[in-house]
């Protein structure tokens, strides 16, 4: 079974990485860094000071919290107890494999970046419901993104993503719920 599923695995990683253009390398390089995002976090900045208002210190904490979370365990939980090499550290891969990054640490599962970018945004859609639908919309996109741009560019297998996203999700969706506990208490 585990052998079915790292052929899937590599085959749509492979289908991913290797189809690529300079436009497509710009888009990918440029949505992977956290500079890139830099006006999206000052506008969600904004948006949060200016709905939430005073209580916008301990909404801006809660965020912390689930980065900090989804981080550590993407790492300390995960990447550190599977050991799953990054498909560019993979010694049958290397020579297929196109990077133009560089590779990143040696082990990929769970994905760091699916994780914590999945879970911001699961937890801004659940505490500022309703939402603006095309900031919903832009905050999705910004994830999947996120997510494509790790197997594009050589450094996640499309699986590593997925783990990271639903670690993300879970995260999310804890601390949005003890945001708004927190929230109705003071």
């Amino acid at each position: 079974m585990f052998e079915i599923l790292q052929n899937i695995d590599e085959h749509w990683l492979l289908l991913i990485n290797q189809h690529f253009s300079p436009v497509l390398d710009y888009l990918m390089i440029f949505s992977t860094g956290t500079l890139s995002w830099l006006p999206l976090y000052i506008l969600l900045l904004y948006l949060i000071i200016r709905k939430f208002r005073m209580k916008a210190i301990l909404v801006l904490l809660m965020v912390a919290l689930t980065v900090t979370l989804t981080d550590q365990l993407s790492v300390h939980l995960f990447k550190e107890v599977f050991l799953r090499l990054r498909p560019c550290h993979h010694p049958d891969l290397q020579d297929s494999i196109r990077t133009i990054i560089g590779c990143g640490g040696k082990y990929g599962f769970v994905s760091s970046h699916a994780a914590n970018s999945a879970g911001l945004v699961t937890f801004l859609l659940l505490v500022f419901r309703p939402m603006n639908m095309i900031l919903a919309l832009f905050l999705i996109v910004y994830v999947l993104l996120n997510m494509v741009s790790r197997v594009y560019l050589g450094v996640h297998y499309p699986f590593d993503v997925l783990g990271g996203a639903f670690l993300g999700i879970i995260c999310g969706l804890t601390t949005s719920h003890l945001t708004k506990f927190l929230i109705s208490k003071f």
